[in-house]
């Protein structure tokens, strides 16, 4: 679990949560989370099963459930009454939606950040996520179980992860985020799309941030998203890559802040 700063657990404080997408962990948020915390905001990173500084294999991980442990985790140790704005990011998108299925309760407002933001019980197709992993030989896969079997592991080559998730962002951020990424588990991944229905999930306001530079999840795809489950929030940060939290940490600040102005209205 990453850090935590910027007030108590008291209601009076907004908290908000961030969940990385594939290969990413806690560290990406560092910029964002500045911001928050100097601002007298609550923020709270995690790292998955197998991402950023959590031990597990991610070649072990092969349950949805088991890869957002940590998530669930946070949440079901919130005080009683305590809520947090969840923010995902990329295929963090799945692990919010399935938060919000297993704890309505404790969410006030989720924020879809050039995410995978399917509807619950749509049986939605892995296809129109930022991780299309059909679409070129963008991935090395690890295949933890045999070459017959499905892959257990992925990660975006080397030579592809400039132009795919940083194009706009600063050249030290790209040397960084190089040396992090991890491979994601492949399996717990398909497990997104089987989420069931869930009516307490879909009273809780949803925001969608899409990113108009990003050369990972077309504007086309995201577009769709919004179609096919309509948030009530759409912002677009025009000059931002696949991740935002590096190329344009200040307007993401501003465009949550605007968000969750709803809230408080």
């Amino acid at each position: 679990m990453g850090g935590e700063g910027g007030g108590d657990s008291g209601d009076s404080v907004i908290h908000f949560v961030f969940v990385h997408g594939a290969s990413h962990g806690a560290w990406c948020w560092y910029k964002l989370t500045t911001l928050l915390d100097a601002a007298g905001f609550k923020s709270t990173t995690v790292d998955l099963t197998g991402a950023g500084i959590n031990l597990t294999d991610s070649n072990t991980v092969f349950d949805p459930d088991h890869y957002n442990f940590p998530l669930f985790s946070l949440l079901s140790d919130l005080p009683p009454h305590h809520k947090v704005i969840l923010v995902g990011h990329s295929m963090g998108g799945g692990s919010v939606t399935a938060a919000l299925c297993k704890f309505p309760d404790k969410i006030s407002m989720a924020v879809y950040l050039a995410a995978y933001m399917v509807q619950p019980g749509s049986a939605s197709s892995t296809h129109n996520s930022p991780m299309h992993l059909g679409e070129e030989d963008i991935w090395e896969y690890i295949y933890g179980e045999g070459v017959n079997e499905t892959p257990t592991g992925v990660i975006m080559k080397e030579q592809f992860i400039r132009h795919r998730y940083y194009s706009q962002s600063p050249l030290e951020d790209v040397t960084l985020a190089s040396k992090l990424l991890r491979p994601a588990p492949v399996r717990a991944f398909l497990g997104f799309d089987k989420l069931s229905a869930n009516p307490a999930a879909e009273k809780i306001p949803r925001v969608c941030i899409k990113t108009a530079k990003d050369n990972q999840f077309s504007m086309l795809r995201q577009d769709r998203m919004v179609e096919n489950w309509p948030p009530s929030q759409v912002y677009v940060l025009e000059e931002s890559d696949h991740s935002p939290f590096f190329s344009v940490p200040t307007t993401l600040f501003i465009y949550l802040l605007r968000a969750i102005s709803f809230l408080q209205s």
